[in-house]
């Protein structure tokens, strides 16, 4: 249920937290998520191997807006137009600023995002965007206060990166559709046959105040909402079979 954003292959990597001891912390904290819990099983979410944020952040921009099969196609292209030129298979942010825009164009990015990764590239250089052993050493709110001066890069496109490359426990993107959709169906009444629109979706508010009984594990609790929303497409899919 996330949206627009590249889903782990090929090699991953365990969380840097016990997944278990976070869905036992959070069924000890909260009856209701703790039912979601046990119908949805364990937590199995896998973080991406090691990409710098630079790395990660040209993926995330290149995803934005598009299907997932489309995006993966044209980050192939980008990567594949520096084949022999760059350390470990991805251009380096000088690469990017020297790339010549009819390259870039011909990777099938727009000329929005070519402005995106430029940027991106000239605030890494400037250390804006911090390295991977910097990264580790801030706090989520100084990670996010960082990129976010980033062309194109907002509040969720961060938070992703935290929950899904670097393995920070306790983030909670209130602004995320399906963590939305997952709240009202565990917390609100929302049936799973139901058509969601705006007015049924919780305010950022409402899910924060619920939220804080979570901490230091609202990752993992966000894991589970999006699988309330896995789970209330099967049971409807299930009824419109048997109907």
């Amino acid at each position: 249920m996330m949206l627009n954003m590249p889903r782990p292959s090929g090699p991953t990597r365990k969380l840097p937290y016990d997944p278990a001891a976070a869905a036992a912390a959070l069924s000890a904290a909260d009856p209701k998520l703790a039912r979601l819990i046990e119908r949805a099983g364990p937590l199995t979410l896998r973080l991406r191997t090691r990409q710098s944020p630079f790395e990660a952040l040209t993926e995330s921009i290149i995803y934005q807006q598009l299907h997932g099969k489309a995006a993966a196609t044209i980050h192939a292209r980008l990567l594949a137009g520096f084949d022999g030129l760059c350390e470990g298979g991805h251009p380096s942010p000088e690469q990017i600023l020297e790339c010549p825009t009819a390259q870039l164009r011909s990777a099938g990015l727009s000329h929005n995002k070519i402005l995106a990764i430029r940027d991106l590239a000239a605030k890494a250089l400037k250390g804006t965007v911090p390295t991977l052993p910097l990264i580790r050493r801030m706090s989520d709110e100084a990670v996010i206060g960082h990129l976010t001066q980033v062309r194109g890069i907002g509040r969720w496109t961060v938070e992703m990166l935290l929950i899904f490359h670097l393995g920070r426990p306790d983030v909670f993107p209130t602004s995320d559709y399906g963590i939305r959709k997952g709240f009202a169906l565990t917390f609100q009444g929302l049936k799973p046959t139901v058509k969601v629109t705006p007015d049924l979706l919780p305010e950022p508010e409402a899910m924060e105040r619920r939220a804080r009984r979570w901490a230091p594990w609202r990752s993992a609790a966000s894991w589970y909402l999006w699988r309330a929303c896995d789970l209330a497409a099967a049971e409807a899919e299930a009824r419109r079979k048997t109907s």
